[in-house]
């Protein structure tokens, strides 16, 4: 379970940087943007990844604290195991929209004035203790709610914490990203790449919601329930594919 945990929170910090305030993060918090006020862009990363993990230490404290209530109920391995099947369904549904439904999206955007109001250490920490905290800015994928479900499943406050550390690890990393456009042409081009990946890294975030619903079918009822499962999510990922190609078109 903290393995899953682990994976699914990777995926899920991964898919956080094509959010809108991902991308901000990047057209804000670059090697240009800081030299342009003065700033060194590495120095101004390390307050920004130290804010993500402060966040994340937020989320980690309530789903430590919730699993290790859950821990104690003494729970069996099917239960633990039906529910992240349950949630990891519920999650692959949001994202693929089958049903033309989603979990709440959390639309709120940092504010990008920030820059302008307040010290470098005060933004870039600002920042990064929102969007590591996960359900403080938009939610770009369900794997975030997965990742909360999960982590108080493993029935360990410790291995809750963790989970949620790497996180915002990840979510805080994000932003070096941006290291690479030490110009402004290449820091645009760079941002056009990026964002001409958003299709994949959805489909790459459901897909671990997915993996997750595998893994757990497998530990509840062995090879076969896991290979019907894993078919039924690849049709729902399929759908999603063809629904985007279709409203592309």
């Amino acid at each position: 379970m903290f393995a899953l945990l682990l994976f699914v929170a990777t995926a899920a910090a991964l898919r956080g940087m094509w959010s809108p305030c991902g991308l901000s993060m990047l057209s804000t918090l670059n090697p240009v943007s800081e030299r342009a006020r003065g700033h060194r862009f590495w120095a101004t990363a390390c307050w920004y990844v130290g804010g993500a993990l402060v966040g994340s230490a937020v989320l980690g404290s309530g789903c430590a604290l919730v699993a290790f209530g859950f821990g104690r109920l003494d729970a069996s391995a099917s239960v633990k195991w039906s529910l992240a099947l349950a949630g990891a369904a519920v999650a692959v549904l949001s994202d693929t929209r089958v049903g033309g439904w989603s979990l709440p999206l959390r639309p709120r955007q940092v504010d990008e004035r920030w820059v302008d109001r307040y010290r470098r250490w005060l933004y870039a920490s600002g920042y990064g203790v929102q969007i590591g905290s996960a359900f403080a800015t938009y939610i770009m994928s369900a794997a975030v709610y997965l990742v909360a479900l999960v982590s108080v499943l493993t029935g360990s406050a410790a291995q809750a914490f963790a989970g949620c550390l790497a996180f915002g690890l990840v979510r805080g990393f994000s932003v070096l990203v941006a290291a690479a456009g030490r110009t402004p042409e290449s820091l645009h081009a760079l941002i056009r790449r990026v964002d001409a990946a958003a299709g994949v890294s959805a489909l790459a975030a459901a897909a671990a919601c997915a993996v997750v619903g595998v893994v757990a079918a497998w530990e509840l009822a062995g090879t076969i329930p896991a290979c019907a499962v894993g078919v039924a999510f690849a049709a729902a990922l399929a759908y999603s594919v063809h629904d985007a190609a279709a409203r592309a078109a």
